[in-house]
């Protein structure tokens, strides 16, 4: 849980704002639903709420949202772009002289993941 999360008990309910809309923009980490209203997110458990307040609303501003709030979406992005196509030509030239769709896929997925996953891990450290 990021250090800015706040953990709400279920049983408090009347918290959840009567304005706050159901999404699908963000990252649910398990939730059963998830909703927004302006700039705070709420991720709603079995059990609890997660609240975190994120600096710009994805629903206004997408690009700003990815690049402020969720860079590793981007990193995992561009990593997949320039990655997979990278490992895609080394492994046509190497390997066949046929073109793959399932080489530049299958690289371009696992540099996403990795791109993503350590700038995860990297941003969770800095907070």
């Amino acid at each position: 849980m990021p250090r800015d999360e706040i953990e709400v008990p279920k049983e408090l309910r009347e918290f959840m704002l009567e304005k706050a809309e159901e999404t699908f923009l963000g990252q649910k980490n398990g939730a059963d639903k998830q909703y927004r209203y302006g700039n705070l997110h709420i991720r709603e458990y079995n059990d609890k709420f997660l609240v975190h307040t994120d600096k710009i609303d994805p629903r206004k501003d997408p690009i700003g949202h990815l690049v402020y709030d969720a860079p590793e979406v981007l990193i995992g992005l561009a990593c997949a772009i320039f990655g997979g196509s990278q490992i895609a030509k080394k492994i046509y030239n190497n390997k066949s002289k046929k073109p793959s769709l399932s080489y530049g896929l299958m690289s371009s997925i696992i540099s996403g993941y990795i791109g993503y996953t350590t700038s995860k891990r990297i941003k969770t450290y800095l907070e």
